[in-house]
């Protein structure tokens, strides 16, 4: 399933966000050329070399793009960029704030160009607003949204260990040029999308902001555990290893007393009935739990819990992961071509194809002559251009 096929998207991207979500449109199959800067790319290229020698954090993001490199800040270069743009479906970019209008590639100056043209400006905070300057990176924009003040243990905050930030706004730039797409399709001309990582952050932070409504107490950092539903979390059993399990309701919380604790009559009791009461009372509680636990292997305790039924896991790595039975029983796994040999890389979820699109991760500068070419350059502007650095 393709139905992006035929659709060119141009990206002046790096790092995380906008590479996630021109990959994403990539997985749909678009054409998504990529615009790196000659001689170093994209600096998500350098981030560490796990890969065979490649940067995970660039493989992860970065399959079945071309790859062009050009210095917009030569007029040649701008040029070029300005060709394809006219010609092009969707152009995202996440450059520092104000670069892209700054060279003459702001949302006025492409509609003149391209009125089909849909363009996607990501950023950190906005094209606006006290904080519109200001740089932002993952960890950052997780402060300043407020997920380390929900994440973490009682006395020690945490990040969350994978760049939520980024992904939630390539994801929302995703969603978001796919609706532009078709608006498109009705209207015949392209709009404006403009994804600030804060407020894809914030969206995502939507249960502890309600929580904490007007004034009100918000909820505490519980490491593994949820903050607020008990018992939910990690539970240590008697080889040592760790189950994760959750009570979500009192129907599950009345058969988990009595299949998997052996105590029928905690169902009722008045300090845990209901989840804000077992909440109220989670340390108590969770003595309880935790001795049958320690009564259990880890094996024992999730065939018990399977049983009850109640939700379950094992607490994996990611070695576990590449692994998971669940992934390989539906042949979630397929080969992905990079510069150093191919890698196993997940299918895109939700389409169901027997060959999901997983083109290969390119190299820098890989497609820069065929692209030129096609934008009308002859093989000696190609070889100048090349020979000055500028592509």
């Amino acid at each position: 399933m393709e139905p992006l096929r035929g659709l060119t998207v141009v990206s002046l991207e790096q790092a995380i966000a906008a590479p996630y979500a021109t990959r994403r449109l990539a997985d749909l199959g678009a054409r998504v050329i990529k615009v790196e800067r000659p001689g170093t790319g994209d600096f998500a290229r350098a981030y560490d070399s796990r890969v065979n020698g490649l940067s995970s954090h660039f493989v992860w993001a970065n399959r079945s793009k071309e790859s062009l490199t050009l210095d917009i800040k030569d007029p040649r270069g701008l040029d070029v960029l300005l060709r394809l743009l006219a010609g092009a479906d969707v152009f995202v970019q996440n450059l520092a704030p104000g670069s892209a209008a700054r060279a003459g590639l702001g949302f006025e100056a492409l509609q003149s160009l391209n009125p089909r043209l849909i363009v996607c400006d990501i950023s950190g905070y906005g094209d606006a607003g006290p904080y519109a300057t200001k740089k932002a990176y993952d960890l950052m924009v997780q402060s300043e949204a407020g997920l380390l003040s929900v994440t973490g243990t009682p006395d020690e905050m945490a990040k969350a260990g994978i760049p939520v930030a980024d992904i939630a706004a390539g994801s929302h730039a995703h969603s978001a040029i796919l609706a532009a797409l078709i608006e498109r399709g009705r209207t015949g001309r392209g709009s404006r999308l403009d994804v600030s990582m804060l407020e894809a952050t914030v969206e995502w932070m939507g249960f502890p902001l309600y929580y904490a409504y007007d004034g009100a107490e918000p909820p505490p950092r519980a490491g593994a555990a949820h903050a607020t539903i008990h018992p939910y979390g990690p539970f240590v059993a008697a080889d040592g290893k760790v189950v994760m399990m959750c009570v979500q309701n009192e129907r599950e919380w009345a058969a988990f007393c009595d299949r998997f604790l052996g105590r029928p009559d905690l169902a009722n009791h008045p300090d845990y009935a209901r989840n804000a009461d077992r909440n109220a009372n989670r340390e108590p509680l969770g003595r309880i739990v935790s001795a049958r636990f320690a009564e259990l292997t880890a094996a024992e305790a999730i065939d018990l819990l399977e049983a009850v039924p109640v939700a379950n896991a094992h607490v994996n790595t990611p070695e576990d992961v590449w692994h998971h039975p669940q992934l390989a029983s539906r042949d979630r796994w397929h080969q992905v071509a990079t510069p150093a040999g191919p890698v196993p890389a997940l299918a895109p979820p939700g389409p169901i194809t027997d060959v999901p699109r997983m083109d290969p991760v390119p190299a820098l500068g890989e497609h820069t002559r065929t692209i030129l070419a096609e934008v009308g350059l002859d093989g000696a502007d190609i070889d100048r251009l090349i020979e000055e650095g500028v592509a």
